[in-house]
């Protein structure tokens, strides 16, 4: 069994996951397009109004070893993600660092990124999209 984080965007997925590979190193594996889905009959309740086409019906980026899904949620559906984040840990203080600040361009510093009792760096950020992620680094690398 393995799980995988599925996020629902408001019509920005492409950008995120852009943004994804350009700041995080994640590899694109899969985009689709809700214009590419082929018609299914009997399923009028399910047509996206005009100018969805080009959105994203479902996408995946390798980030690491994990695979991360999305989508952009169809019109009067999506909600602000709460109450889960998404995590990125690290070996070096410096790279969790770089990464937060990344992050958190555009975004919302919910906790700035420093020392705790329990890591030589944690911080959390939702970034410009929205998403909440965790960033942090258990000990400094000998």
């Amino acid at each position: 069994m393995q799980a995988n984080p599925y996020l629902l965007f408001n019509g920005n997925c492409e950008a995120a996951f852009k943004f994804y590979e350009a700041t995080l190193g994640a590899k694109p594996r899969l985009l689709m397009r809700y214009g590419e889905a082929p018609k299914q009959p009997g399923a009028a309740d399910c047509e996206m109004p005009a100018g969805f086409n080009d959105k994203i019906l479902h996408a995946r980026i390798a980030l690491g070893d994990t695979v991360v899904m999305a989508s952009d949620c169809p019109p009067g559906r999506y909600e602000k993600p709460q109450g889960i984040s998404m995590t990125l840990s690290f070996d070096k203080p410096a790279e969790a660092e770089r990464i937060f600040h990344a992050l958190a361009e555009g975004g919302t510093v919910q906790m700035p990124i420093a020392k705790t009792f329990f890591a030589e760096r944690f911080g959390m950020v939702a970034d410009r999209f929205g998403i909440p992620w965790m960033i942090s680094c258990e000990q400094a690398a000998q």
